[in-house]
């Protein structure tokens, strides 16, 4: 396939990095992505499940968006180079751009507040304390974000996003072609996850059953992206069926089927064996809770 002839590839080679360079631009991809989750609260009534902050993958720019803010403007984040915009319109093109390395939160905040005012958006409440914490990071403190360095990281994180869309779209429509309640894809700013959720009926017990299926980037507990299928309530641990090799059960603080990104890297078809996994971990998951 030709993206010069208008059609985008559905997957990107993945490749082994060096763990610190991923890791260093996962976390001043979080950083950043705080400003769009400031601007969600700053900007947009509040839900009650917290879905006015959820954020949207764009391909056509590489990276996240938000819903539609007042009079409806968008600010996205574009992954790969750490690129903040305002669009006016639902489309690719900001109106307004800043591009992050070499300056610091305070000057992201006056730069945004600045511009969501030219727009006539009236200026929210930028500075309320986030209700959650994310990973340190000296960028918190004060330091400039830095993404010429952290390009090949970014780059890479960029196609991890990209890849999880596409088969999480693929998960979502397989499971509402079998009746089950799928959520859209979504990334989450607190754990800045990609993910779906499956709301099962309520079992004879009375509790309701939930299916997660989506990619981390790394975490305090795998520090490389990993895809996940999670079980909620937790089955009990002794009882859980066995996986594919390509996979294993996550069982510290929560349960789910798990693949880290070093097993898919090394795999000889990435795309295929890891819808493979996804779809035999989801069909577990399913009878563990139904």
């Amino acid at each position: 396939m030709n993206e010069n002839m208008g059609i985008r590839p559905d997957w990107r080679d993945l490749h082994a990095i060096d763990k610190t360079q991923l890791s260093e631009a996962r976390l001043q991809a979080h950083h950043a992505v705080q400003w769009l989750a400031r601007a969600t609260r700053a900007y947009i009534p509040p839900q009650p499940d917290d879905g006015h902050t959820s954020l949207i993958w764009d391909r056509d720019i590489d990276g996240l968006k938000t819903q539609p803010l007042k009079n409806g403007v968008r600010l996205s984040l574009q992954i790969s180079n750490l690129t903040l915009a305002l669009s006016d319109r639902d489309g690719p093109t900001g109106v307004q751009s800043i591009f992050l390395s070499g300056r610091t939160n305070a000057e992201v905040r006056e730069w945004l507040a600045d511009h969501l005012s030219e727009l006539s958006t009236g200026i929210g409440d930028l500075d309320t304390p986030l209700p959650y914490k994310i990973p340190a990071h000296a960028i918190a403190k004060g330091a400039a974000f830095d993404a010429i360095a952290s390009a090949a990281g970014l780059t890479e994180l960029a196609a991890w996003f990209f890849n999880a869309e596409t088969l999480l779209k693929e998960v979502q429509k397989g499971l509402i072609e079998r009746k089950l309640a799928a959520s859209s894809v979504w990334c989450w700013p607190h754990h800045f996850d990609l993910a779906i959720l499956t709301t099962l009926p309520k079992r004879d017990t009375g509790t309701t059953g939930y299916v997660g299926v989506g990619l981390s980037p790394g975490d305090e507990y795998y520090d490389e992206p990993y895809f996940y299928v999670s079980v909620y309530p937790k089955p009990d641990p002794g009882m859980l069926p066995t996986l594919p090799m390509f996979g294993h059960w996550h069982t510290h603080e929560f349960m789910a089927a798990v693949v880290p990104a070093h097993k898919i890297v090394a795999a000889k078809n990435q795309r295929t064996e890891t819808a493979e996994f996804l779809q035999c971990a989801i069909d577990t998951a399913l009878k563990l809770l139904m």
